[in-house]
């Protein structure tokens, strides 16, 4: 049985501040959790929390993974911008051309998430959350829709996506050319195995798909922190 996708990490200055923000942005309720700290709860179409962690560390390049939300309307998609905006969010230039559509925001730490316009036919039935938009190469895209047991639903031009059977965001990947890694990137993900599973075996098992153990000075802890194919970190957690 695979581990399942159980939240994505957001390492914060101000995890509190950051949780606030998003907590506005999305509609989600926001929890102290003893064992996973600051943490936003799901709605019914999205399927993992966002845990937000403390870092010192700056950030200095552009994210490997940003959040793409939809728009119902035009109305709508101005609706998103200013509220974003209204709770601390700006306007950011990563090279969008004027023509395209999507509305380009950091969040208050500078992380990028995109405001995707009205009409858009891929992110069509994916929810508010449409979907994680990552930076990254066609193999680990094959290696995530193993990990994770969710079919491709694109798969061109080395270009690829992945969704849960179960409905939600998508998982995308853009294919060359991948920006090179500079650190520890400051969004990750967090698997585990269900309920009455086995963390080692889970562990062996993507080790064989392709991921490698890293060291980022995670010292004793309860997860094993992994790297995808592209040297992407994540953390398998205790069987949930």
């Amino acid at each position: 049985m695979t581990a399942q996708l159980v939240a994505l990490c957001i390492d914060a200055h101000d995890p509190p501040g950051l949780a606030r923000f998003w907590a506005g942005v999305l509609g989600w309720e926001m929890t102290d959790d003893p064992h996973d700290g600051i943490v936003l709860l799901p709605d019914a179409d999205t399927g993992f929390r966002i845990r937000c962690l403390p870092t010192q560390e700056k950030k200095t390049t552009q994210n490997q993974i940003h959040f793409d939300l939809t728009s119902a309307s035009p109305e709508g998609q101005q609706q998103t911008v200013d509220r974003a905006l209204a709770l601390g969010a700006r306007h950011i230039d990563v090279g969008q051309r004027p023509e395209e559509g999507h509305v380009v925001l950091a969040d208050p730490e500078g992380n990028e998430l995109c405001v995707i316009e009205a009409g858009n036919n891929f992110l069509a039935d994916c929810g508010f959350i449409g979907a994680l938009s990552c930076d990254g190469t066609q193999e680990v895209g094959y290696f995530w829709s193993e990990a994770l047991g969710w079919p491709l639903v694109w798969d061109q031009n080395q270009e690829t996506a992945i969704r849960s059977p179960h409905g939600g965001p998508k998982i995308t990947w853009g294919g060359p050319p991948v920006a090179p890694k500079t650190g520890k990137n400051r969004l990750h993900f967090d698997l585990a195995p269900p309920a009455g599973g086995d963390q080692q075996a889970e562990v062996d098992r993507l080790v064989a798909l392709g991921a490698t153990r890293v060291d980022i000075g995670q010292r004793e802890v309860s997860w094993v922190v992994l790297a995808d194919p592209d040297g992407n970190e994540f953390c398998v957690l205790p069987p949930r």
